[in-house]
């Protein structure tokens, strides 16, 4: 049990340490989207129509892959302030509550993001031609990638391990 806990550990810490560099190239190239966005009509004269639909696939997929590794590295949006001034087993009681929570909204997402998807993949984005479902991949792929990672610190939980311990041993692994 132990070295199948420490396997899961390691690949979702590849899986977790890959979604932040496609996060920050993302967020790179969307900078320099729309810094040529800029320069293009105001110095050119000339504005790129594609540069406003590629900056919003790319901060999709950026927000949403940070938001995936928020979840796993424990520093997305929570209210801990009861967590904290509950005796410690009701703290692991409403964690695993909490934990429970996130993994049915990533689900969620992912089912909804799919029906999205199909429903509209034979239309077409403008100037990307690309099709129109495309844009809820993100919302798929970071739904699954929330999911996959409140499971990861459910388990964690559930085997009575501390979360902020086990990414630690992972880092250290990587």
């Amino acid at each position: 049990m132990a070295s199948a806990l420490t396997l899961m550990r390691r690949i979702l810490g590849v899986l977790s340490t890959g979604a932040l560099w496609l996060a920050g190239i993302g967020m790179l190239a969307m900078t320099v989207t729309v810094g040529w966005q800029v320069f293009a009509r105001y110095v050119l004269n000339d504005t790129p129509s594609w540069a406003e639909p590629l900056t919003l696939q790319l901060m999709g997929w950026f927000i949403l892959l940070g938001a995936a590794v928020g979840v796993r590295e424990s520093f997305h949006l929570g209210l801990d302030l009861l967590q904290h001034t509950l005796p410690p087993a009701l703290a692991r009681v409403l964690e695993v509550v909490n934990l429970l929570l996130i993994l049915g909204f990533g689900g969620a997402m992912v089912w909804y993001s799919v029906q999205l998807a199909i429903g509209t993949w034979t239309a077409t984005i403008p100037v990307l031609d690309l099709p129109g479902g495309f844009d809820f991949i993100p919302l798929v792929v970071g739904g699954a990638l929330i999911a996959l990672f409140a499971a990861e610190r459910l388990v964690e939980q559930v085997a009575g391990l501390e979360h902020e311990a086990a990414v630690e041993g992972v880092r250290e692994l990587a």
